[in-house]
């Protein structure tokens, strides 16, 4: 079985953006990467599966120099982040305290969220369980729960995209399946559903090294066991902070009719299409992207 990539110089992936801390957030020590003046308004940055911190790491720099505190970190379950054994701790309702408690850590009472995926799941939940804490909400290629559960009943073709979450659900078997020959299905994931070269060798190495971390894949695939068997219905429907929706319509995961919908549920909305884009879109539209969000935050 192949360990590593030997195209790959070890040295390229020391990465000098932003600096690591570790935070102490509802019961737990996150890692994060945090950049910018602690003085300039904030901003988190929520990454998805099976990414951590790093699939920001282009869209850091820039927000900095657009005059922003940024905060990335690794969600629990992954990379350097504590990775509880229970399916039930990760429940979404703690997924969204842990950043409401990652908010306080760095004596704020609110934020502006910006979240891909299941980073986007979070920030639609933070937004809609504890409004108090979100400024404004920027969601990249995640559906708003309620519109989620209405395609997944309506439309037979988000039921079809969505089976690798029902497989998920089976004990030990996925983390067996995405550990074999070096992670590949994992690769796949990636490349296999971006825009040609969006994922460098050097990127994927840096995945791979987070993906290996003792007891990674059990907390990553917790994330959707604890969906399915806990679930937990949010308070209100309609999200009041101001919401930027951007969405790659290109998604071999999410169906488009889910965006305009998510968008729908937004008192204050703003829904922005990329038909020539991915679910990957902060890599494959990145300057137009943090164009995007500093003009909404």
């Amino acid at each position: 079985m192949v360990t590593s990539n030997p195209a790959v110089d070890p040295a390229s992936l020391a990465t000098n953006v932003g600096t690591s801390t570790f935070r102490s957030v509802n019961g737990l020590r996150l890692h994060a990467r945090v950049a910018g003046d602690p003085d300039d308004p904030l901003v988190v940055l929520l990454h998805g599966f099976p990414e951590f911190w790093y699939g920001w790491h282009e869209m850091i720099e820039p927000l900095v120099e657009a005059g922003f505190r940024v905060v990335v970190p690794d969600q629990r379950g992954y990379n350097r982040s504590e990775k509880p054994q229970s399916v039930r701790a990760y429940r979404r309702p703690e997924l969204a305290r842990d950043v409401a408690a990652l908010i306080d850590t760095e004596d704020r009472a609110t934020a502006d969220i910006v979240g891909h995926d299941w980073g986007g799941i979070v920030a639609w939940d933070l937004a809609l369980c504890h409004p108090e804490v979100v400024d404004r909400l920027s969601v990249v290629n995640a559906p708003h729960p309620t519109a989620f559960r209405r395609q997944l009943l309506s439309n037979p073709e988000q039921l079809r995209r969505s089976w690798y979450a029902y497989s998920f659900q089976l004990p030990w078997l996925p983390e067996r399946l995405c550990r074999y020959d070096d992670f590949r299905l994992l690769e796949r994931a990636l490349r296999g559903t971006s825009a040609p070269g969006t994922f460098s060798d050097a990127d994927l190495e840096r995945y791979r090294r987070a993906w290996r971390r003792e007891d990674a894949l059990e907390g990553m695939i917790h994330w959707y066991r604890a969906t399915a068997r806990y679930p937990s219905p949010s308070p209100r429907d309609r999200v009041d902070a101001p919401t930027l929706v951007a969405w790659g319509e290109a998604d071999t995961a999410l169906v488009r009719e889910l965006a305009l919908d998510s968008y729908d549920h937004c008192r204050d909305g703003h829904l922005e299409l990329f038909a020539d884009a991915s679910h990957w879109l902060q890599h494959e539209k990145t300057d137009r992207l943090v164009d995007l969000l500093c003009e909404h935050l």
